[in-house]
């Protein structure tokens, strides 16, 4: 079982809709059994709460659906995935520094996208619809990317 974190800052916008968008392509190709796909923040400020309304919706515009609540990343995680991918380089300076950080689990998710001209997904929460939907086609190319890459590495 390959485990999967998806980090960003509150857990309601962009790491959700990552979560959504990697499971969506897991359920494509019959892989869902073989993955375990999570999301988590770096602050504590929504937890429990559903996706933004925006992440919903442009989620939905495109066939898929959202999983979980929010909640806030902790030391357990690092032992308990396999990959653990920030949404932008200020949450991914936050694991770094995060007490019992595993620094071979964690990376920026556009990363995976080779030689992307950018390090950081946007975080879409204080503007309009256009910005969510900037985000999923950013999204939706790194977790193909992403994708690919663990599959190869699991042959």
């Amino acid at each position: 079982m390959v485990k999967v974190l998806f980090v960003c800052l509150g857990n309601i916008c962009r790491s959700p809709m990552a979560e959504a968008i990697f499971l969506h392509k897991l359920a494509e190709r019959g892989l869902t059994h073989e993955f375990d796909v999570d999301s988590a923040g770096t602050g504590n400020w929504h937890e429990g709460e559903t996706p933004d309304p925006r992440t919903i919706k442009t989620l939905a515009e495109h066939g898929m659906k959202w999983f979980s609540h929010a909640r806030q990343f902790n030391t357990t995680d690092f032992d308990e995935f396999d990959y653990i991918l920030a949404m932008d380089s200020s949450n991914y300076s936050d694991l770094m520094r995060w007490p019992g950080c595993e620094p071979d689990k964690v990376r920026l998710l556009l990363d995976c996208i080779p030689d992307s001209a950018r390090s950081d997904v946007p975080d879409p929460y204080s503007g309009g619809l256009g910005g969510f939907e900037q985000v999923f086609k950013m999204l939706d190319e790194s977790c193909e990317f992403l994708l690919n890459e663990i599959v190869q590495e699991q042959r």
